[in-house]
């Protein structure tokens, strides 16, 4: 109803103008969003964790880097070279940021003379750059000793290039071919004062020139010479007080490699003037030949896949660090979701009974599990790997430790999980329609605390790695085999070459600081993203 004032107010309005409300339509607007499920909203929430996303990515890449490093490698596992050892990471790709094989070091006069004698008679590059040298003085009794020392930037390839090699007959005829179709000088003349009996450089294949040498076992009725003393390890000719470039001027005339291959079959070749002969091959005991050869050429030789080239280096053993890394990552990576699915599974079921019936069965559990759980780690370790260890394996063997006590955790969160929600209203219902005990466990209540075990099982990978790691590291296990490794293994066989070697540990130990830092924040994340008091708190 309207007043006067109101009607005469409105009143010159057109009655067209006007129209009936109960003519409109009248509903609720259309809903501009779709439902989101828990795990789309989980996605989301985690997604917004840019912390958690970044280290996802790089689970991924380290995945990728443990399924894949083994077949884009030229090397494998079970490769091993003892003459390759601790060969520096090389890279042709990110050689411009020393990623090259080299490394600086601090050499003396008589090892850079070695050293650059190897150029010279390999032609292959040694020395890549002298940053100074600098002379020292030391006085033992009345002599008074000098030397001068080198910093320069040494190829770890090819600073111990040559090798004494034994080889069969057939052996040695098929290198000397290889080398002919290749054009290519891989056998070289040995040295035969090198074999003496107290020499300095016995059986060293880099030394191709004659040399002022002490004997280890001098005898005592001929008393060694000052000078000789001044001279250990230098050429003929050459006294210490002489420069490097001297002795190495003077070594440019005291040897001509051999640099041609004329196809012959015996075991010297004599020059035609009969001044001087080349022993290419000694007849050893056995009926093999001892050869000198220049190993890079001839590892391609034996392998066929380019000279060595080891893309984060080699061990002790010759063995690429780069293969045996990716194979022991796949390896741990294997070992410990199987050890989380184990436990979750064991921890899950013994978890949910114990949440659900509560009262007698609970506390029987419950102290089951404590007694169990008290009982130290390595111990169990030790016990298996003493009693059953020969008849199972050392891998299944870690694997019953890691299982025997890992699930109390596991399922100590699932029993907390069912006392959260056994006695919620969907539960109560589903129990009055008559549901079983079985179904109401598995059906309506163990998916509501699937997120908080996801994120458990998560966090329990780096745990076993890391603790997989920690005893092979510590020498109490060895998972290492002609064609597996372990990361804990490579990190124990380089343990011993920390400080001049650090390669050799730094990758495996680069390994696994990535993976426990960034599954421990993808865990968080996922902690995050499953709790259900946070769904929408951020809409």
């Amino acid at each position: 109803m309207i007043n006067e004032k109101q009607f005469e107010k409105y009143n010159h309005i057109p009655q067209e103008k006007f129209t009936l409300v109960s003519n409109r339509e009248i509903h609720d607007l259309k809903l501009d969003t779709k439902p989101v499920g828990y795990f789309k909203d989980a996605f989301r929430r985690f997604c917004k964790n840019k912390g958690s996303v970044v280290a996802a990515f790089i689970i991924i890449f380290l995945l990728l880097f443990a399924v894949v490093g083994p077949f884009v490698s030229k090397y494998d596992v079970a490769f091993n070279d003892l003459n390759l050892s601790y060969y520096l990471p090389k890279s042709k790709t990110f050689s411009f940021l020393g990623w090259d094989g080299y490394s600086k070091k601090v050499v003396s006069k008589t090892d850079y003379i070695i050293l650059k004698a190897i150029e010279m008679e390999t032609g292959e590059n040694v020395i890549k750059k002298v940053y100074d040298s600098y002379d020292t003085e030391s006085q033992q009794g009345p002599y008074i000793y000098h030397n001068t020392y080198y910093t320069v930037y040494l190829n770890s390839y090819t600073k111990s290039l040559m090798k004494y090699v034994q080889l069969t007959g057939e052996q040695y005829a098929a290198l000397q071919k290889y080398q002919d179709d290749n054009e290519l000088q891989i056998i070289y003349p040995i040295v035969s004062y090198a074999f003496d009996e107290g020499s300095l450089y016995k059986n060293d294949a880099n030394v191709w020139y004659q040399i002022i040498d002490i004997p280890a076992n001098p005898d005592p009725t001929k008393p060694i010479k000052p000078a000789d003393r001044l001279n250990k390890g230098m050429p003929v000719g050459f006294t210490n007080t002489d420069s490097a470039e001297a002795a190495l001027t003077g070594l440019q005339n005291a040897y001509i490699p051999y640099s041609g291959n004329d196809g012959y079959t015996s075991i010297m070749r004599v020059e035609e003037n009969g001044e001087k002969q080349y022993d290419y091959a000694r007849k050893v005991s056995g009926g093999n030949y001892l050869v000198r050869l220049n190993y890079n050429l001839y590892h391609d030789f034996l392998y066929g896949h380019g000279e060595p080239s080891f893309l984060f280096g080699s061990d002790k053993f010759g063995k690429d660090l780069f293969v045996c890394l990716s194979s022991g990552a796949r390896f741990s990576l294997f070992f410990a979701i199987c050890i989380a699915a184990i436990n979750l599974f064991i921890g899950a079921i013994y978890g949910a009974i114990e949440g659900y019936y509560g009262g007698v069965a609970d506390m029987a559990m419950e102290r089951f599990s404590d007694i169990l759980g008290n009982v130290p780690f390595m111990v169990v370790v030790t016990l298996f790997k003493l009693h059953i260890a020969d008849k199972v394996g050392t891998v299944v063997t870690l694997l019953f430790a890691f299982v025997l006590t890992g699930w109390i955790g596991m399922a100590s969160t699932t029993r907390m999980q069912f006392y959260r929600y056994k006695n919620q209203e969907y539960v109560l219902a589903a129990r009055t329609l008559g549901a079983s005990d079985r179904r109401i466990m598995f059906k309506h209540i163990f998916p509501n605390a699937l997120g908080t075990l996801i994120t458990s099982s998560v966090l329990v990978i780096p745990g076993v790695i890391f603790s997989e790691s920690s005893l092979s590291y510590l020498g109490i296990i060895n998972l290492s085999t002609g064609s597996t490794t372990s990361v804990g293994t490579l990190m124990a066989t380089a343990r011993g070459s920390l400080s001049t070697y650090p390669h050799a540990i730094l990758f495996p130990a680069i390994f696994i600081a990535l993976l426990m830092i960034t599954f421990n924040l993808f865990g968080n994340g996922l902690r995050d993203a499953f709790n259900p008091s946070l769904r929408g708190s951020e809409d």
